[in-house]
């Protein structure tokens, strides 16, 4: 088990880490008969977890063995899921080959760090299997030549909750983790969910992409400007995500669009929307407002507002543009982040019925 943060959040363990950890039994048992249980495996940062078998089965030429994903405190969709690896010998000088068995994915789009056509377990937890795979093989006298083939309980019901489909990752989901480690409410698979939803907009060719902070604004950029469904970034929270990694990879033009709250913060120039992280600055708002020419009234009233809604209203009532002023600030707090790379960059302001109420 995993230690508490300091957090107090109970850290858990990647689909990779589970992945490695039911590879390693399999293999063992298919060369000696006999299933570890508990298993362990070693990850970075010198870490040694042991994993409690959740299903083994062994036959003439192959083994099968299960783990339960625990993703410890994180709210992760494959929390519980049942991640299971069946190995069996491959030819000579073959070493390890991976396979996609019920709910893993296969790509069918180029810009994700794996060829089209390939299961998708990622490069890291593959490296992980390979290293374990080597080291049974060492210890049993194996040749390690074989195919692992992972599954994932319910799999491709488990992916419609995920960026999955959008990538092109058909069938199922991907095998992930770069540590082992799930950290709780990291995000960083969200994060990186981004980054690879840049990646395959990039070498699909799109020269305009769309970050969303929910669905009503994606409804509205789709509508607005017809784009395709792997142009759309499913920003959330994490405007500083998206914003970075196209500084470093660009795509000739992003539109940003979300609520007047969310844009608001990003216009005080916060990269994190999260309501946790970061917040309406009211003050702020009024200043804006008193340098668009507003009467002092309209200034106080929307010092004291109760929400953002609340003072985009009260600027409405008046013919003062609210949206526009946070619309420009917030397409400013991007550029600054972009720092000069070749990316237009405009931002739309939507209320809650999905009518746009400010732009830049």
């Amino acid at each position: 088990m995993a230690k508490t943060t300091g957090t107090g959040l109970r850290p858990g363990w990647t689909t990779g880490a589970c992945a490695t950890a039911a590879a390693t039994a399999a293999y063992t048992a298919l060369l000696t008969g006999e299933f570890p249980d508990p298993v362990t495996i070693d990850l970075p940062k010198d870490r040694h977890p042991a994993f409690a078998l959740a299903t083994e089965r062994l036959d003439d030429d192959a083994a099968t063995a299960g783990v339960v994903k625990d993703a410890g405190d994180d709210p992760d969709v494959t929390h519980g899921a049942l991640v299971s690896v069946r190995v069996t010998h491959g030819a000579p000088g073959s070493g390890v080959s991976f396979r996609a068995g019920e709910g893993v994915g296969t790509v069918t789009k180029p810009g994700l760090p794996l060829a089209v056509g390939e299961p998708a377990i990622n490069p890291m937890p593959r490296q992980f299997i390979r290293e374990h795979v080597a080291a049974v093989a060492a210890r049993h006298e194996g040749t390690g030549d074989v195919v692992v083939e992972v599954s994932v309980e319910h799999g491709a019901e488990l992916a419609r909750r995920t960026w999955n489909p959008r990538l092109g990752i058909l069938g199922g989901l991907s095998i992930l983790g770069t540590t082992g480690v799930v950290v709780p409410y990291s995000c960083s698979a969200w994060i990186d969910s981004i980054r690879r939803g840049i990646d395959v907009a990039r070498a699909a060719g799109h020269p305009h992409v769309a970050a969303c902070t929910g669905s009503t604004s994606e409804r509205v950029v789709v509508e607005r400007f017809g784009l395709p469904e792997d142009a759309l970034l499913d920003m959330g929270d994490f405007a500083g995500a998206v914003l970075k990694y196209l500084g470093r990879h660009p795509v000739p033009r992003l539109t940003i669009a979300g609520g007047i709250g969310k844009l608001a913060k990003l216009a005080d120039g916060h990269l994190d929307l999260h309501s946790g992280r970061s917040q309406v600055s009211f003050a702020s708002l009024a200043d804006r407002v008193r340098g668009a020419g507003g009467a002092p009234g309209l200034v106080d009233g929307v010092r004291n507002a109760n929400t953002a809604l609340d003072a985009l209203q009260q600027c409405r009532a008046a013919g003062l543009p609210l949206g526009d002023l946070v619309a420009a600030a917030a397409r400013g707090t991007a550029l600054g982040v972009l720092r000069g790379a070749p990316v237009e960059v405009d931002v739309l302001v939507i209320d809650r019925a999905g009518t746009v109420v400010g732009s830049a």
